[in-house]
């Protein structure tokens, strides 16, 4: 099972031996666009079942082809937000296992002026406080982007919070902790640091590119 990491109590970093092997095509430079895709949806959609296990959920009687009885189900409205535009294929993934989640989108570019993130697109559904929200973006870097984007959906009506990424540097780690402490990172990898431009290393370069084979 997936633990908090010692050095970060806002971070849960997955061990998972499927995980990881899927990580490790990720970042190899060789892997095609398409291929790149599929992996991030599959990836998302495995680390899905850990990120949501304190959704909240309300007793319910069905019945069976033999008897009546007692079962759970969700009890929240769900939100899955991806950051435009590397966050789509994740997105995707997750809903694949929750197709009744809605899906807000978040547009954010950094202005090269100030080297702060700015929102470009803002569109989400209504009442996001009725349920929990997960942020979907693959790389958590400065955490520029991460600590903006849970400043708007706080601002738009979120209060139950959560971020799935795929790679994490500890620099994004440590700023969303100290802006952000009460919203639980799920990571599949914490690699070691950022370059001087803000790349993760090792990383696995632009994602969003990857992707859609705009390298």
């Amino acid at each position: 099972m997936p633990q908090r990491h010692e050095d970060f109590p806002n971070l849960v970093v997955f061990d998972h031996p499927l995980i990881q092997h899927k990580i490790g095509h990720l970042r190899d430079q060789t892997t095609g666009y398409r291929a790149f895709r599929a992996l991030l949806y599959q990836i998302a959609g495995l680390m899905v079942f850990e990120a949501t296990r304190s959704f909240p959920t309300r007793r319910i009687d069905v019945d069976t082809p033999m008897e009546r009885t007692a079962c759970r189900r969700l009890s929240g409205t769900i939100t899955v937000v991806p950051v435009l535009r590397s966050g789509l294929a994740m997105a995707e993934g997750i809903l694949e296992m929750m197709p009744e989640a809605r899906v807000g989108h978040l547009g954010m570019a950094r202005d090269e002026r100030t080297l702060e993130p700015v929102v470009y697109l803002r569109k989400l559904p209504k009442g996001l406080e009725d349920g929990p929200v997960v942020l979907v973006d693959p790389m958590l870097a400065t955490g520029g982007s991460a600590r903006s984007a849970i400043q708007t959906l706080k601002e738009a009506g979120a209060t139950d919070l959560r971020m799935i990424c795929l790679v994490a540097a500890p620099e994004g780690v440590r700023g969303m902790l100290r802006e952000h402490p009460e919203v639980t990172i799920y990571a599949a990898s914490l690699d070691r640091e950022l370059d001087h431009r803000g790349f993760i290393l090792p990383g696995l370069g632009d994602a969003g590119d990857r992707m859609y084979g705009t390298v």
